[in-house]
């Protein structure tokens, strides 16, 4: 081979060279995919000391992790049993959590710390769900368990936003001078379970506790409190517990009033000119009154006859006036209200007489039902309760296993039995200073639908 050709060999060879690696850098140019999603939450690698120990004497404990992590709503998640007096401090640091004790510990006690939802990878927010660290100052772990269920007395539902306590100081008023010895939480069933305790007798009580106290000491606080001490042992049994607000929450007042709310205004109960059978008609104010006059509000057929048999009254808070009548499917009535029936505690009257013309509904716009009802005899005073939105629409006390109506609105219902102990037909809170339970009622899982028109039947096992 002469020179030129070997040249020209090499020359080829090289430009082949070139275009191969050239070709391969451009194959592999594009966005680079990541990889899979992260869902794998932060393991422990070492805990110093470690979980589990005893004769514990220090005041510092390390938890060390595979990757970064933080703290997410420590205050709400962290648990520390028994209670202490002062809260450790708690902060995370790349791969490691630090908790520095600030208390003194008590001598042979089991302490537990439940993180709860706490900790969590930096990247993702992967949680490690219900971490606990556990150590004693003694020669072993306390062990026993304590388990429950907590419902809510009016409606029969869990609340898991409640804390249940453990007090071993058995004062009936510990719980509304002192913090527990023990908390926990519900689950998303009302259920309950405190680890790692010592055998011994304790006070149990529920609390939805909105001031982060830790103390009853409001009365439209959700509460529940058990019968009789609770003594901790290998064999104790689980126990239910019922809670009730003893008050209702005080609504808040608007302390600003427009010059459009100095007037003296109403609505009624009547919806698209249309009134209820099964209700009567009603009239709401936006003001108390007073000097009212009943004669002056008058019920009348289209000749304005008044109707004789019609009733109107006032309730107690001065803004609500009631007028009971026995109404006649698909009629027409007017209700006449002269402008000086009344003043408000202003002075302040309607500005000219006024009339509301309607007519009725027909019966053809409601259903009927009929319910039958098995195992019934488990209540000692059944009331049947209707409830739509949250708010009991309507109650019927049962006097058999089957109930019915001819008449009923239409809609969607969920259904609860009252055990009304003392028959007034309402749910009644209960009173922890009397040791009076709640009222309780049974929540019926099945919801009931009547249709318009239609003769709806349902069989309930209670």
């Amino acid at each position: 081979m002469n020179f030129r050709n070997c040249t020209f060999f090499i020359v080829v060879c090289f430009a082949f060279y070139a275009i191969s690696i050239l070709g391969n850098s451009c194959a592999q140019i594009g966005a680079p995919t990541g990889g899979p999603k992260d869902s794998i939450p932060p393991v422990l690698l070492n805990a110093n000391p470690p979980n589990g120990t005893i004769h514990f004497k220090g005041n510092r404990i390390t938890l060390t992790y595979d990757e970064y992590v933080q703290l997410q709503k420590l205050q709400d998640n962290l648990l520390v049993n028994p209670t202490p007096k002062i809260t450790p401090n708690v902060d995370s640091k790349l791969k490691i959590v630090t908790i520095k004790i600030r208390d003194t510990l008590q001598p042979n006690t089991t302490y537990r710390f439940d993180f709860g939802n706490a900790i969590a990878d930096i990247n993702e927010g992967n949680v490690v769900k219900n971490f606990s660290y556990i150590f004693s100052t003694g020669s072993y772990i306390d062990s026993l368990q304590f388990s429950g269920n907590v419902l809510l007395a009016e409606t029969g539902k869990p609340d898991s936003t409640l804390l249940v306590f453990l007090y071993k100081d058995l004062d009936d008023s510990a719980v509304m001078k002192h913090k527990p010895q023990y908390t926990t939480r519900l689950d998303s069933a009302g259920n309950f379970t405190f680890h790692n305790l010592a055998p011994g007798i304790y006070n149990v009580f529920a609390l939805k506790d909105e001031s982060g106290q830790k103390i009853y000491n409001n009365a439209d606080e959700l509460f529940a409190f058990a019968d009789s001490a609770i003594h901790v042992n290998n064999n104790t049994p689980s126990v239910k517990l019922f809670a009730y607000a003893e008050e209702k929450p005080k609504p808040k007042s608007s302390s600003t009033t427009s010059s459009s709310d100095k007037k003296l205004k109403y609505k009624t109960s009547i919806e698209n000119g249309r009134q209820d059978l099964l209700t009567p008609l009603t009239i709401e104010f936006n003001h108390k009154l007073k000097n009212f006059d009943s004669l002056k509000i008058q019920l009348t057929d289209t000749l304005l006859n008044p109707y004789k048999s019609a009733t109107v009254s006032i309730d107690s808070t001065k803004e609500k006036i009631t007028i009971q009548n026995t109404w006649v499917d698909n009629a027409d009535y007017r209700l006449l209200i002269e402008k000086d029936f009344a003043t408000d505690t202003l002075g302040a009257g309607l500005s000219k007489n006024d009339t509301i013309h309607f007519k009725t509904k027909k019966e053809s716009d409601y259903g009927s039902i009929t319910i039958n009802f098995k195992n019934l005899e488990k209540f000692k005073n059944p009331v049947l309760e209707f409830v739509s939105n949250h708010e009991v629409v309507n109650a019927f006390p049962l006097t058999s296993p089957t109930w019915n109506a001819k008449l009923f609105n239409p809609g969607d219902y969920e259904l609860r039995i009252l055990d009304d102990t003392n028959k007034n037909g309402i749910w009644d809170p209960g009173n922890y200073h009397l040791k009076l339970q709640p009222e309780k009622v049974f929540a019926i899982k099945q919801k009931l639908n009547i249709r318009v028109d239609w003769d709806n039947e349902r069989d309930i096992i209670l």
